[in-house]
């Protein structure tokens, strides 16, 4: 073993719902090495230097001296997600233009059900109590219509004193073309309550749409409290423990900034951890030789995310909604666009009053966890249905470290089983069909609904119960193979590894193609490259300058209500030709959606987004797992296991780092990693790649296997 003094790591972290993963890379050989823990709610650290113990102990160090080697230490987290959605964020007053205290009250205005009537209305972000109107008005040219009652305002700040609040969210009419209202409220802030969190909305999101300007506002003042202390806390608890680099934080762009950066705007935390998954996909399918063109699953203990990467590039969204779309509560800014639905390892089984089978929304998360888990928990999950079916080893899980409970899996499932009038294996089995439909169609929603076909692309599948039930899902897509990167047990973290450090700014400069304001376009663009400069600058100060800047446009039809985002094909728009380009470049992005374009309407463009990317050093792609020995292909066990529309079968389980490089296994088989399980289903095949990746092979392209018929298999 090399001596461990000349050794430098990366550490990467994606602490979930249920589970703590943790990665961690070797800068001398590029080896990767996982580390998994339950996750720990009171204190992230505490769960987090368990998974590193797991990690270090593989490396054949303790965690000191692997964390006093470490350069630079990733960390994404759902935490901020989870406030927003259970509502334990900081306590928030909003400031608003006088007239218009109902901003977040009427959110935007949408239901899904027009005459669904027994609804309740949702409740805003910040409660119509806390809102608090200020005398004051901007128009929409910039000029001050009425200046603002700063008497009124003392009064108001000395109000929300009294009252306790944490945070405070200024949000005024038209801020984004004259912010000198909300400056001078920032600056009474600082004078009047010294240290009491606040966020303008103009420098949060400066966008035209006052809803998710205002929701972007109030989303990051109430963050600020939480995730600063967390933040402060996570990076005194490592420094104690022996880390002394660079502490970067996953965002919701599919990049990392640096802590402090962070800090001012935590709202750039929530949906980080999901968005990391992406990149993982993109450089795994791309080592394999796959293309750019991915559709990335990860299955967690408590939820199924979604992402798409076109072209090679994430595909990105402002439709970033916390619960339901209209009902919840919306991010407001550009962010990778992740769908997530309640349907991981962790997901609950129930029957409802109607007698039907549920699987989801609601978590066993980690406490107390699936019933085999043997926390605890008392309720049939996802999990106690895949032990019952035999697709886990109850005396490998986690590599060995955790041991679960076949008896309690087979008494929460046998209940199900008893309601339904069913043998519990079937019932076992539909459990998993009824969470595969549901995964299936978040699939088809990020796809088939946005105009690309899943068959052209390479379906990635990481999180540790994605290796379960992700080959019926491709075999109902219609895809033929699927790829499982050799770290798809912890698919967040593995992607932190490969990332970059990025950064966006929004101007709002509306305008319109038929009277094209070349002057004030170009001013927007030459304001948010100066700023992308300033903060390149300071990536230079700390040895980063290889990096790359673009520029993206929210346009639309003229007279229609939602924009698409178009790539703006030069840094200024120097001629009618450059508007020419960036006119059928909408056309096509517009076909491509909505199968239908317009090329004799004008184009509105509202608002203008630059954003910088730069490059950090990654681990090569070459490097394997450091526990693959590429031994002799020989299974450590049989089990039996149960497979719809086959019945009981016998069931070769393999170690993973048995396999040698090259080696094929035909379903069914069972590969067992230290943070997950591969399932490969009967009539698949699974070869490990050049790179230690897995490569399954559902069965589709020799017609040995139709796309599975999900339905069939639930009433069943």
């Amino acid at each position: 073993m090399t001596n461990s003094s000349e050794r430098v790591f990366s550490v990467s972290v994606d602490t979930g719902g249920t589970f703590t993963d943790v990665v961690v890379s070797d800068s001398k050989s590029g080896a990767i090495t996982l580390g998994k823990s339950l996750t720990t709610y009171d204190r992230a650290s505490v769960g987090l230097m368990k998974a590193l113990q797991v990690a270090a102990q593989e490396i054949g160090i303790n965690t000191e001296t692997l964390l006093k080697k470490t350069r630079v230490f990733i960390y994404g987290t759902t935490r901020a997600t989870n406030a927003i959605v259970e509502r334990k964020s900081a306590r928030t007053a909003l400031l608003v233009t006088k007239g218009f205290p109902d901003v977040l009250v009427l959110k935007e205005g949408g239901k899904f059900n027009a005459h669904q009537f027994d609804q309740d209305f949702p409740a805003p972000y910040v409660a119509r109590s806390a809102t608090f109107e200020i005398e004051e008005r901007v128009s929409s040219d910039g000029r001050v219509h009425t200046p603002l009652d700063e008497t009124q305002l003392a009064s108001v700040l000395k109000t929300i004193q009294q009252r306790d609040y944490e945070a405070i969210a200024v949000s005024f009419l038209w801020s984004t073309v004259n912010p000198i209202h909300e400056l001078q409220v920032g600056q009474a802030i600082l004078r009047d309550l010294p240290g009491l969190a606040f966020t303008l909305s103009h420098q949060i999101n400066p966008i035209i749409r006052e809803y998710r300007r205002t929701s972007a506002a109030a989303i990051d003042a109430s963050l600020k409290p939480l995730m600063q202390a967390h933040l402060r806390i996570l990076a005194d608890d490592l420094k104690a423990a022996g880390f002394a680099g660079d502490l970067l934080i996953s965002t919701s762009f599919g990049g990392v900034l640096h802590v402090d950066e962070v800090v001012e705007r935590p709202i750039f935390m929530v949906r980080s951890g999901p968005a990391m998954a992406p990149t993982a996909g993109l450089v795994t399918a791309l080592a394999e030789g796959l293309g750019d063109n991915v559709i990335v699953c990860d299955t967690g203990g408590t939820t199924f995310d979604v992402t798409l990467v076109r072209d090679g590039q994430p595909k990105y969204t402002r439709e970033t909604w916390l619960g339901q779309q209209f009902t919840g509560d919306c991010l407001g800014m550009a962010s990778v666009d992740i769908r997530s639905i309640g349907a991981g390892g962790g997901s609950i089984a129930w029957v409802d009053s109607g007698g039907l089978l549920r699987v989801g929304p609601h978590s066993a998360g980690s406490t107390p966890g699936p019933a085999c888990y043997n926390g605890g928990g008392t309720r049939p999950t996802v999990t106690d249905a895949a032990l019952v079916l035999g697709y886990l080893d109850p005396g490998r899980f986690l590599g060995g470290r955790m041991t679960l409970d076949t008896a309690a899996a087979e008494n929460v499932i046998g209940d199900v089983a008893q309601q339904l009038g069913r043998p519990i294996q079937e019932t076992a089995a539909a459990i998993l069909a009824i969470a595969n439909e549901r995964m299936v169609k978040a699939i088809e929603e990020i796809t088939i609904n946005e105009g690309f076909d899943p068959k052209e692309s390479v379906l990635v599948a990481g999180g540790g119960a994605a290796g379960l039930n992700i080959v019926p899902i491709a075999r109902e897509l219609g895809c033929n193979r699927v790829l499982l990167p050799k770290a798809a047990g912890a698919l967040s973290a593995y992607g932190a590894q490969y990332s970059e450090i990025v950064v966006e700014f929004a101007s709002s400069h509306f305008t319109r193609t038929g009277n094209f304001d070349f002057v004030g376009v170009n001013q927007a663009l030459s304001d948010l490259k100066a700023k992308l400069q300033a903060f390149a600058g300071d990536l230079k100060e700390r040895g980063i300058d290889d990096y790359r800047i673009s520029f993206i446009c929210e346009a639309r039809y003229l007279f229609q209500v939602w924009e698409i985002d178009v790539p703006v094909p030069a840094e200024q728009f120097a001629s009618a030709a450059d508007l020419d380009a960036f006119v059928a470049s909408f056309h096509a992005a517009h076909d491509r959606i909505f199968a239908v374009a317009d090329p004799y309407q004008q184009v509105e463009c509202l608002n203008w987004r630059g954003r910088l990317s730069a490059k950090l050093d990654t681990p090569p792609m070459s490097a394997g797992l450091s526990n693959r020995v590429c031994g002799v292909t020989k299974p450590v066990a049989r089990r039996e296991a149960y497979f719809a529309g086959v019945g009981k079968v016998e069931m070769p389980a393999y170690l993973g780092g048995d396999l040698s490089l090259g080696s094929e296994l035909s379903g069914p088989a069972m590969i067992l990693e230290p943070t997950t399980t591969i399932i490969v289903y009967p009539n698949a095949r699974a070869t490990v790649s050049a790179h230690g990746n897995y490569i399954v092979h559902t069965g589709i392209e020799d017609g040995s296997h139709a796309p599975m018929k999900t339905r069939q298999a639930v009433e069943a």
